[in-house]
């Protein structure tokens, strides 16, 4: 196996993961972080299916369970604050999640485990980014941000949903590779009041919007706001000013019920918010050359998917063992990353547009029909009937077995 220099733009939670299995295999993995310092911020997100089992893989099953938030199910509830009907959380260990996984982890402590996990063996360089690179068939030169530059066997960009490495590779007459679900979302931190529990709370208001509410810690909670508007003028919302952004969610929910006051209040002086557009990504060219990109660089499933974390930690995987056993032939490693990992992409990237309208409908009739029919499923014991007959993994997908990643580097 021939040992690699491998540059990975992007220090998140998919970079570090697949410089876990690189440095394992003994290739030499440095990460640039365009943020000055580890970002270990950022709202709950959850980890399922395929990801669990890569997380046991790497042995850190059991420190992202001891940081676990513990969130019990999600409610559906009325302008009132009364649940309408509850879906707990699979804990069996067997079938498939529901909303709420038995590992749901605020963004922050996955990225510390992450880093922890790899700071030993990858070089991690922070305050910088790529700014420009050019290859040939041996290797590519990058410049970085601060005029530097540097040599390396190949360049992974894990640079998020809007990579300028994947705009950097793209055919030129390559479609636009985003796209639109006409939705948009912001979050932040409230503080925790007595009556929060520990239930996942969704609330549905007239106008396609919904607000969504949770509680990670003692003292902190989180609230969430999405409409459902596909306005050409809200696109650049979230790279307005902060208090232009602030000002938008306060109005737009004002007066909505529920607890809204309270977090349009939290709105105001928190110091941890958040405003995106719901997008996906979807592009035919995942790499050129000794250029390849990861997660929600080439595949954003949305944050309406939930499976954001675990198909960047499953493409972090697979990209890996590939890399691993063609490190001679990296064409073909991308090549191979490609073909096994689309068809579990193109399932889990099946949300299309036209759901947005189920999920945050117009009208208070269309919200009554979906308090009846969770209802209705809570009745009936349909998630327990899922959890015991529906196979686990995601459209019964298969993850790829590289057993060399398995081994550590002093085995290799």
């Amino acid at each position: 196996m021939k040992q690699l220099n491998i540059l990975i733009c992007g220090g998140g939670c998919a970079g570090p993961s697949l410089a876990f299995w690189l440095a394992r295999a003994g290739h030499h993995v440095t990460i640039v972080e365009r943020f000055p310092a580890l970002r270990a911020t950022g709202a709950q997100i959850d980890i399922r299916d395929q990801g669990i089992v890569l997380l046991k893989r790497m042995g850190l099953l059991e420190t992202v369970r001891s940081k676990r938030v513990h969130e019990a199910g999600f409610s559906f509830v009325d302008a009132q604050g009364k649940s309408k009907a509850t879906i707990m959380a699979n804990t069996s260990g067997k079938g498939p999640q529901t909303m709420t996984s038995e590992y749901e982890i605020m963004r922050g402590d996955l990225v510390r485990i992450l880093y922890d996990a790899t700071r030993e063996s990858v070089e991690y360089i922070f305050g910088k980014t790529v700014e420009h690179f050019e290859q040939d068939e041996h290797s590519v030169t990058v410049r970085f941000s601060d005029g530097m530059t540097g040599t390396y066997d190949m360049l992974v960009g894990a640079d998020g949903q809007g990579s300028r490495i994947r705009a950097a590779i793209q055919p030129a007459d390559a479609p636009d590779p985003v796209r639109h679900l006409g939705a948009y979302l912001a979050y932040w931190y409230i503080p925790r009041i007595s009556t929060d529990e520990q239930i996942c709370k969704l609330y549905h208001v007239p106008g396609s919007r919904m607000i969504m509410s949770r509680t990670h810690s003692p003292t902190e909670g989180q609230a969430q706001f999405l409409l459902r508007d596909d306005s050409e003028e809200l696109r650049s919302m979230p790279r307005a000013s902060l208090d232009t952004q602030k000002q938008f969610w306060s109005s737009r929910f004002h007066g909505a019920g529920w607890q809204t006051e309270r977090f349009i209040q939290g709105l105001q002086t928190t110091e941890n918010f958040y405003c995106a557009e719901a997008v996906q990504i979807h592009t035919d060219t995942w790499s050129k050359g000794r250029v390849v990109l990861l997660a929600d660089a080439a595949h954003c499933p949305s944050p309406m998917t939930a499976m954001g974390t675990t198909s960047g930690l499953v493409g972090a995987y697979v990209l890996a063992g590939e890399i691993n056993q063609n490190s001679d032939d990296l064409p073909q490693a991308f090549a191979n990353y490609d073909r096994k990992l689309r068809p579990f992409i193109n399932d889990i990237q099946t949300f299309k547009p036209w759901m947005m309208r189920l999920l945050l409908p117009e009208t208070g009739f269309a919200i009554g029909l979906i308090h009846f029919f969770a209802w209705l499923l809570v009745f009936l014991r349909m998630p327990e009937f899922v959890a015991l007959f529906v196979p686990e993994n995601k459209g019964g997908w298969q993850l790829p077995e590289y057993p060399p990643l398995e081994k550590t580097k002093q085995e290799i």
